[in-house]
Parts: structure tokens; sequence; C-alpha cells
């Protein structure tokens, strides 16, 4: 073994994925969403000490430091993963006033683990992020149309300048993905689905092609994360 097929050459010595658009990102295969809906989410701080993952998804809606390390040792974690009904792609921060390059980076390596897990025979709940209006002509590229998939809210509700700008990306993501369900993981205690299948800060009847909106109370996280 040499040298080039030693070091850690961001992760392309383990496996070079298909990629799509200008960026290359690697594509994430559809997820079905059967036997997902009564799972319990935990996040992937507690994976190591959690009881009966085998009904649970993990997520990563952390700070970024605390999944760091999965980019440096992904094969680290197949076996740990493997034990759970999912997990998500981890989602790397996508911070407005991060400069773009890093930006891409991160929806990058969101792509590359999420892709090399599901190579591993993990399933894979892809996570939808976004950053600002410019950032709609990359940050969908790998994501899979009509699939489940997760997006949060949590820091995005704090104000109606953040509150707005999730909004207009939730409605992008449906109008470019066609997602077949959401998991919307949150911690706001004051969303409310009224029977008409409407929410109190987003109407749900005009994602059309989303059969049903499933919401997760997330919690321990704290709503002062930056999120996208």
């Amino acid at each position: 073994m040499n040298y080039r097929e030693t070091r850690n050459m961001q992760n392309q010595n383990r496996a070079i994925f298909d990629g799509v658009g200008q960026y290359d990102i690697p594509f994430i295969a559809p997820c079905n969403a059967d036997g997902l809906d009564n799972c319990e989410w935990i996040p992937f701080n507690y994976a190591k000490t959690c009881k009966n993952p085998s009904n649970k998804i993990l997520h990563f809606y952390l700070d970024d430091y605390q999944f760091e390390r999965l980019w440096s040792s992904p094969e680290s974690y197949i076996n740990l993963f493997s034990k759970f009904k999912a997990i998500t792609s981890p989602d790397f921060s996508l911070y407005i006033d991060y400069p773009k390059a890093l930006q891409i980076y991160n929806h990058f390596r969101k792509h590359w683990l999420g892709a090399y897990y599901q190579l591993n025979g993990i399933t894979v709940i892809p996570t939808i992020c976004w950053s600002d209006y410019e950032s709609y002509n990359w940050c969908f590229d790998g994501e899979p149309r009509y699939s489940a998939v997760t997006i949060s809210d949590i820091g995005c509700m704090n104000n109606k300048l953040t509150k707005k700008a999730f909004m207009q990306g939730f409605q992008k993501a449906c109008d470019i993905l066609c997602p077949t369900k959401i998991y919307l993981l949150t911690n706001n205690q004051s969303i409310e689905r009224f029977d008409d299948g409407s929410y109190n800060y987003f109407d749900a009847k005009k994602i059309k092609t989303v059969k049903s909106i499933v919401m997760q109370r997330l919690k321990g996280i704290k709503s002062d994360k930056r999120k996208e």
C-alpha cells in the first residue's frame, strides 16, 4: 500500500461517487418511509448510549463540532449506524455569513457521507438544507426527488427575517424535489396543525406533492443554534 492509499484525500481514497450539478455533489438515493413514522428521533451524541436503537432514527441537528469526526473517520461508524432504523445525512452548516466555498464544501461533505453510508447498507433520510436565495443554485444538487426527507426549523423562527427565509427555502425545496414525506423537526411549541392540513406558519396545502408532513419535537436542542 502506497502513501496515496493511506492518507486521507478528503475521503476520495474511500469512495468516489458520480457527481450532480456544477460542483459534482454525490447523489443520495431516495428513502422509503415505510416503518419510520413511529420511530423515536435521537441526536448523534446519544448514539453510543441509547437503548433499542433498532427502532430509533439518528439525526445530526447539532453543532457541527459534535459530528465533525465522521468526516475524518467515516468507516468507524458503520457498525454503530447499522444498528439504527435509519440515520439522516449529516447537515454540516450552511450559515449565510460563511464564504460560499465553505458552504458548498459542507454540502459536498453531507452528500458524500450520506452516499457512503447508503453504500454500506444503512438507511439514510436526506437532510434538506439551504442558505440564502443564491444557494438555491446548488443546495438541492444531489438530493433525490420523490423521497422522504427531513427538514428542521431550529433557529429559523426567531424573527421575521429568518422565518421568511425558511418559508421561502421550504417552498423551493418542495417545488424542486417533490418529496413524498417530510419529517419536520422542531422545538417550536407554538406550531399547530389544522384539520385542513395547513400549519400556523406555512400552508402545507400549497405543497401539492407532499403526501404527509410528520412533525417531531426535538428535546434538548437549543433554538439559538444558528441554522441555514
